[in-house]
């Protein structure tokens, strides 16, 4: 496990991505459009396994027993990272399979309102959970707390992008290991880096 530094020339290709990312407005909330966090424009198994690595390198793998990715494009992140760990995978799913033990997750974000649902993690799990952006943090709340609900343990968590420095408010908060690989504020329909 390693701190990686902005100067890693994996994140400066990160950073700039997201710089030059185009950016939509959904009513009043600014959002960019990245490959890592919305598949489109289309994404390289270059940028996917660059961010692979890098969180890769971030997390105590010992330490883990089982990664939860979150629909949608925690998805894709979360696959690579459990065949490149053998680490098992599940995923925080946007509909119910109302299985034993399954876990509704109500979230709300910057732009929507819904629910996620968690299956199949036990009590006692040391849990990693990645995901493509935290926004608002409100779909990343209401995923950890439904994590510690189900008896398991939030042993670390990263996302490729954070909105606005929220993952400081949330370690404020609530005490749970979060990071971010690049962070950015929006200006306007400009992304603005923060570190």
């Amino acid at each position: 496990m390693s701190s990686v530094q902005p100067s890693d020339e994996r994140v400066i290709r990160l950073r700039e991505s997201v710089v030059n990312s185009p950016t939509i407005w959904k009513g009043d909330y600014a959002y960019f459009i990245h490959p890592l966090s919305d598949g489109v424009p289309r994404q390289s198994g270059e940028m996917l396994a660059e961010a692979r690595d890098i969180v890769l390198e971030m997390v105590n793998w010992d330490e883990i027993d089982l990664i939860l990715g979150i629909e949608a494009m925690g998805i894709p992140l979360a696959a690579c990272i459990s065949i490149a760990t053998e680490k098992p995978l599940v995923i925080g799913r946007k509909r119910p399979y109302e299985l034993p033990g399954e876990v509704r997750v109500d979230q709300s974000t910057g732009y929507s309102k819904g629910a996620i649902f968690i299956n199949d993690i036990n009590p006692g799990e040391r849990v990693f959970v990645v995901d493509d952006v935290i926004s608002t943090g409100g779909t990343l709340r209401a995923v950890l707390a439904a994590v510690e609900k189900a008896g398991a343990i939030v042993q670390d968590v990263v996302a490729v992008f954070e909105k606005n420095n929220i993952v400081s408010e949330i370690i404020a908060e609530t005490g749970w290991p979060i990071r971010s690989l690049v962070r950015v504020r929006m200006e306007g329909d400009q992304v603005i880096l923060l570190d």
